[in-house]
């Protein structure tokens, strides 16, 4: 009788530990599973949080510049890497806070601002890039291309007299620049004015 008794004692520590073992390690397991959910929750929202900004500043873009490209084409999860479509949005961003700044010749704040003044402290801010300030030396950075060949962040240049002007293109045939007539604004590269004194274009960002 007493050695069934062992006999059945020896059988049941090791169940005892095992079930144990495996109630500690199904809880350890449940709360990893928790936090790697709640952290997949946490990116999902980040992301979603980014896009939804994101297309509240595309939406706004899109209206001002008259953007023919329909939103869903440009700024859904698969695009979301697109750097020239961010770079954009980054540009119209200093736009925004230009805006309407009159130019002014050898200018470079918001009590004046010329083409190649605008251009410098666009990328400085935006992009953290050094550009010379005068629209020959900025005419002489990176690659020219040809005008069919434009992209977000190039600069286009123009024969406009004694002094050249500079704007840097954005989408859909629109550029943005300090108008000597406008200010800060944003124009069309087809506009009869500036399709006549077109000279060049340069990409500076790859």
């Amino acid at each position: 009788m007493i050695m069934c008794i062992k006999n059945f004692l020896l059988f049941l520590i090791p169940l005892f530990i095992i079930t144990g073992c495996s109630s500690k390690f199904g809880n350890d397991n449940s709360k990893l599973s928790y936090k790697q959910n709640n952290g997949d929750m946490f990116q999902s929202a980040s992301l979603e949080n980014m896009l939804e900004q994101r297309d509240l500043r595309f939406q706004k873009y899109k209206k001002l510049t008259k953007l023919k490209k329909p939103l869903d084409s440009l700024n859904n999860h698969a695009d979301y890497q697109n750097d020239r479509m961010d770079l954009d949005l980054e540009l119209f961003d200093f736009y925004s806070e230009w805006e309407g700044v009159e130019y002014k010749f050898g200018g470079d704040s918001k009590n004046g601002i010329d083409c190649s003044g605008f251009i410098q402290k666009a990328f400085k801010e935006k992009f953290d890039m050094t550009m010379p300030r005068t629209t020959q030396m900025q005419s002489q950075l990176g690659k020219e291309i040809d005008k069919s060949e434009l992209k977000s962040g190039d600069l286009v240049f123009f024969r406009t007299g004694d002094v050249n002007h500079v704007g840097v293109y954005l989408e859909d045939g629109m550029f943005i620049h300090a108008s000597t007539k406008n200010g800060v604004t944003i124009s069309e590269l087809d506009n009869s004015y500036f399709s006549k004194s077109y000279w060049k274009a340069q990409r500076v960002i790859d």
